[in-house]
């Protein structure tokens, strides 16, 4: 017995330490590279609703990382909240990028639904994280964030080593998908500064 426990804790600790290396050599290159600078080119009152949505999904990650499903709806309810009511009629765009941050806001507030009427558990709140990060990040790289800077994290041991996506406010990894039992076990891959 105690054979089987000594290899899964040297297993365990491999991984671990292979996930912070990886962490590491991203993070020099990220900060080798810098972030370019981005126009968000929207109005303000599109920006004020998003930013709002933001912190909704960012409250949302944090309540994942404590493995606060509770607070993991509430969060999701806020933000499907703020989606739907973007004013994205208002903007002066042409149509086809106005239907385009239509369709990207309504799929996330779908996939949010999903989680919100599933009730499945921790891990399926986590599993439609994952949807919901991409699709934030796709409608970001469409509208942009004035005055912000988004990072995108990757884990790449979730979901039994696919990996998986999440956005932050900031560079320090407190991994959604794993919490407690690998807090910062990920790393930034993209920076998406606005002006």
């Amino acid at each position: 017995m105690r054979l089987k426990q000594c290899l899964w804790i040297l297993a365990a600790g491999a991984v671990f330490s292979a996930c912070q290396q990886q962490g590491n050599k991203t993070a020099t290159a990220e900060g080798e590279q810098g972030a370019s600078v981005l126009q968000a080119d929207l109005s303000g009152e599109f920006y004020d609703s998003l930013r709002q949505a933001m912190n909704a999904y960012y409250q949302l990650s944090g309540a994942l990382v404590k493995a606060d499903t509770l607070a993991a709806d509430m969060a999701a309810a806020a933000l499907k909240y703020h989606l739907d009511s973007l004013p994205v009629a208002g903007l002066e765009v042409d149509s086809t990028r106005q239907g385009i941050i239509r369709g990207s806001a309504g799929d996330i507030a779908a996939e949010l639904d999903g989680m919100l009427m599933e009730k499945g558990g921790l891990e399926a709140r986590r599993a439609s994280f994952q949807m919901v990060s991409d699709q934030l990040y796709d409608l970001l790289h469409n509208t942009g964030l004035k005055g912000s800077t988004v990072y995108r994290q990757h884990c790449p041991m979730a979901f039994g080593d696919r990996g998986a996506y999440w956005l932050s406010d900031k560079t320090e990894v407190l991994n959604p998908y794993f919490g407690d039992e690998m807090l910062h076990c990920g790393s930034v891959t993209d920076t998406l500064h606005y002006q």
